[in-house]
This record gives C-alpha cells, sequence and structure tokens, in this order.
C-alpha cells in the first residue's frame, strides 16, 4: 500500500471511530432518564452551590486522568520514552474508544496506536500491569467493605462471620503478594512452550522492579481516592443526611462489584445505577438521588472525557512512519 493510501485509509478509520462514538453518545444521552432525574432534584438548588460542587467533581476528573496518563507514562520508561503531553494524548484517546468495546478493549488501541508498531504489543502488556494494580487496591478495599457490610446488615453467626473474615484476608493477600511478584507470571508463561515463542512481548514483566510496582501501585492509589471523593461530594451533597462511614463503605462495594461485572461503557451507567441501589438502599430509601448521583458521574468521567477524545483520535498512528520507528 502507498503511503498517500495508508494516510487515506487512516482518516477514514478516524473518522468512522469518531463518528460511531458520538452516534452511540448522543443515542444514550437523549435516552438517559437518570440525568433527567439529576437536574430535577438539582432545580431547587442555588445555582452558585451547583456550579462549585459540579465544577468540582469536573477538576476530579481532570485529575484522576491526569494521574492515569502519568502512570501510563511511568509504565512506559521501560519500553519507549514519551512525553507527559503525549501520555495524556493516548489516556484520552483511549477513552474515546473504550467508550463502544467490551470491558474497555478499545482503551489499549487507543493508547498503545500512539507508540511505534514494533513496541505496541509490549506496550499491552505494560499497560495491563497499571490496571492489574488498579484492580487489586480495588478488590482488597472492597474485600474489607465487604465484611463490614456483613457484619452490619447480613445476619449470621459469629463462626460464619469469621470464615468471612478469614476468607477476605486471604482474597486480599492473594492480590498484594501477586503484585508485587508479578514476575512469576512472566516465569509461568515461559513454562509453556506455546507461549515461549511469544517472550519478547511479555518478558517486560520482569522488568518491573518491586519499588517500581510500589510506585504504579502509588499512583493507582491516588487514583482510587479521587474518584472515590467524587461519589463521597456527590452523596454528601444530594443526601445529607447519609454517614460518611456508610458512603465509604458502599461506594468501595460499588466499585467491587462493577469491576465483576462485563459491560461496555456506554450502557454501564445502568450496571451502575442498578447496583448503587441495590447497595444504599441499606442506607437510604432516595433511591432517586442515588441513581442521579451515580448517572452524573458516569456523565462527568466517562462521556466527558470520551468527547475531548475524539480530538486525540485524528492523531493517531496505525502504520507508523520514520520517526515513530
Amino acid at each position: 500500500m502507498t503511503g498517500k493510501n495508508k494516510k487515506i485509509l487512516s482518516l477514514l478509520i478516524k473518522a468512522a471511530i469518531v463518528l460511531f462514538a458520538f452516534w452511540f453518545i448522543y443515542h444514550k444521552l437523549v435516552a438517559n432518564k437518570n440525568l433527567s432525574d439529576f437536574r430535577t432534584l438539582l432545580k431547587d438548588i442555588d445555582q452558585l452551590e451547583i456550579t462549585a460542587v459540579i465544577g468540582l467533581v469536573v477538576i476530579l476528573m481532570f485529575v484522576n486522568w491526569l494521574l492515569e496518563a502519568a502512570k501510563w507514562k511511568y509504565l512506559m520508561s521501560h519500553i519507549e520514552a514519551i512525553s507527559f503531553y503525549r501520555a495524556i494524548e493516548s489516556v484520552f484517546c483511549g477513552l474515546t474508544l473504550a467508550i463502544f468495546t467490551p470491558n474497555r478493549l478499545g482503551e489499549y488501541g487507543g493508547r498503545v496506536f500512539f507508540l511505534s508498531p514494533r513496541r505496541r504489543i509490549v506496550g499491552v502488556v505494560a499497560m495491563s500491569v497499571g490496571s492489574i494494580g488498579q484492580l487489586v487496591l480495588t478488590n482488597v478495599f472492597g474485600a474489607i467493605a465487604a465484611c463490614f457490610f456483613v457484619y452490619r446488615f447480613i445476619p449470621v453467626d459469629r463462626v460464619l462471620f469469621i470464615a468471612v473474615v478469614f476468607l477476605a484476608v486471604f482474597f486480599c493477600l492473594f492480590f498484594i503478594v501477586f503484585y508485587f511478584n508479578i514476575k512469576w507470571l512472566n516465569g509461568l508463561l515461559l513454562s509453556f512452550k506455546f507461549t515461549r515463542k511469544y517472550k519478547k512481548f511479555y518478558s517486560i514483566l520482569g522488568r518491573y522492579r518491586r519499588k517500581e510496582l510500589l510506585r504504579i501501585i502509588g499512583y493507582c492509589l491516588a487514583r482510587y481516592l479521587v474518584f472515590s471523593s467524587q461519589y463521597f461530594i456527590l452523596f454528601i451533597w444530594l443526601i445529607p443526611g447519609l454517614h460518611y462511614a456508610d458512603i465509604v463503605m458502599m461506594t468501595c462495594l460499588l466499585f467491587l462489584v462493577q469491576s465483576a461485572l462485563p459491560s461496555l461503557d456506554l450502557f454501564d451507567v445502568g450496571i451502575r445505577s442498578v447496583t448503587a441501589v441495590e447497595l444504599f438502599k441499606h442506607v437510604t430509601d432516595q433511591h432517586v438521588a442515588v441513581i442521579a448521583c451515580t448517572a452524573s458521574i458516569w456523565l462527568i468521567n466517562i462521556i466527558i472525557p470520551a468527547i475531548l477524545g475524539a480530538y486525540f483520535v485524528f492523531k493517531l498512528n496505525f502504520f507508523g512512519n520514520l520517526k515513530s520507528n
């Protein structure tokens, strides 16, 4: 294929991605009753107060994805040096592709196509290290919250509760030990003959030292605190009678359940809303407010970044060039 044909094909693919993403977003926003409920809840609140609170949540959204960009830049330090701005471009571009792909798979493509072609598969492996770090924290905090939830709301005898606690401790330790010894996965893959020939792609797993893994999970922890704060702020604001500890517990459980459910980002709002109502019904009967809070965070954290990322889609490098190679 000639260079000119590559450029034309690349432009057509990018335009199709953007059009497809905006079509999905438009139809989902038009049909989203939960966002209408959110606007209804706000109609009696002072406009300045609304601007301040929503503005703070939006700022936290940007902080969240800037932290993710910093983590992505650090993950790539063993593979290909990229600037912080390049990392931001790839993160937001990935969010656009993630909006209509199962389990956010498009996010991987959106990032690695900013790399030179020969480093893209290794980039996917490096990105998975960061995803595992985020999953570890989601599972650990979720398991701790689950213990408190069982203690408070599920009537079980003492022996069974102790068994639940021991199971949660084992669950947490398994993920922590696995993460900080992620090089074991490299060794496991090398033990199979059919995967051994691909070792040049996953050997990167053996390069991350525990000090580096600690820094990566530090980025993950900062992100977890940021998007937890978004939920905390909105629930305190719209349901002021809730206890702080209850919000933290239910939010951690919500993240745990969401991480276990396969979904599309675009349709994830329905799953989030149903899950949030089922959890928060133990501490509040204001189900509309719970759904509204969840839907608004979905809009701020998923839809707005996906729209912004559409600009960076046109910077995707599908075929590579001499400079990037």
